[in-house]
């Protein structure tokens, strides 16, 4: 029994992505035609697996509308949702959008990843509607029949937000102490400090330890923005303010030596070979082992 489809859009770009995927589905015959307002792609599929069939168009579909659709569907939710950005930052937020749904980031609403949750719910609804139709508008299609894959955008759109405010909030607290430190003289001439397993502490150039406050109520120079435990160690250099920082890597470097690297600047030289480095990584490792 042979089954008839029509697929109607009017972009160009997207009938040619349609016509050379559907050449990888065996047992059909294609054409292409317009009738009044749209081009219509026209399928006739001749074989006796229908259901496969139907997966393979859905594989199609998807990733059609991962390629022509997803960045605009985006852009319409921020700009409807968060019209209060400036153009460039809602450009930036987009693009956080597209990195979380790439990414291996979880779904709230569901045991998936969203990137899984995104395919998911794009296949199904495409299955589902020809299994009950014979013609697809491609716009309209999108627009109103995948309600649970534009949920997924929206949630999308708002860890984005988030995730841009955040980023924001973070490069004004870096400016701030950047300021902070050219315009305040230095307390010290240099400090060792060593860093393994998200764990660090300072000695002076004398490699005797320096006392780092950890009394909340006296710390001065904690942002909102929590880097790790090292936060009093930043208030530590802050309050020292020295000339160079010799930084000890025992382990890779990580946020919190990023952050270092931005608010000091020229004032950072990063160490992995030294007799302090070897030291401490020996040290480190007899622990370990007992």
């Amino acid at each position: 029994m042979v089954k008839s489809l029509c697929i109607k859009t009017n972009n160009n770009k997207i009938l040619d992505y349609l016509l050379n995927s559907l050449e990888d589905i065996d047992n059909i015959k294609v054409s292409k035609n317009k009738f009044k307002i749209y081009n219509n792609v026209i399928i006739h599929y001749l074989g006796n697996d229908i259901n496969g069939f139907y997966d393979k168009l859905s594989d199609i579909i998807y990733n059609l509308i991962i390629i022509f659709y997803e960045k605009k569907l985006l852009s319409r939710l921020v700009n409807s949702n968060y019209f209060y950005f400036l153009d460039f930052e809602k450009k930036q937020i987009v693009d956080l959008c597209l990195d979380i749904i790439n990414s291996d980031e979880f779904n709230d609403d569901s045991n998936q990843n969203i990137k899984d949750s995104r395919k998911i719910a794009i296949k199904k609804g495409v299955y589902e509607y020809f299994r009950q139709n014979k013609q697809m508008i491609l716009d309209g299609f999108i627009n109103f029949r995948l309600r649970s894959y534009l949920k997924i955008l929206d949630y999308s759109t708002d860890i984005g937000v988030n995730k841009f405010i955040i980023e924001r909030e973070y490069i004004e607290f870096i400016k701030l102490l950047k300021l902070y430190i050219e315009t305040n003289s230095s307390n010290i001439d240099m400090v060792h400090l060593i860093y393994s397993n998200k764990t660090s502490f300072l000695t002076d150039e004398n490699k005797n330890l320096i006392k780092v406050d950890d009394d909340i109520f006296n710390v001065k120079y904690l942002s909102d923005i929590s880097f790790s435990s090292n936060d009093y160690t930043l208030n530590a250099l802050l309050t020292l303010l020295p000339q160079k920082i010799y930084i000890h890597l025992i382990d890779e470097e990580d946020e919190f030596i990023n952050t270092l690297k931005l608010i000091f600047d020229k004032r950072i030289v990063l160490c992995t070979n030294c007799d302090i480095c070897n030291f401490y990584s020996k040290k480190l490792y007899k622990l370990k082992i007992k």
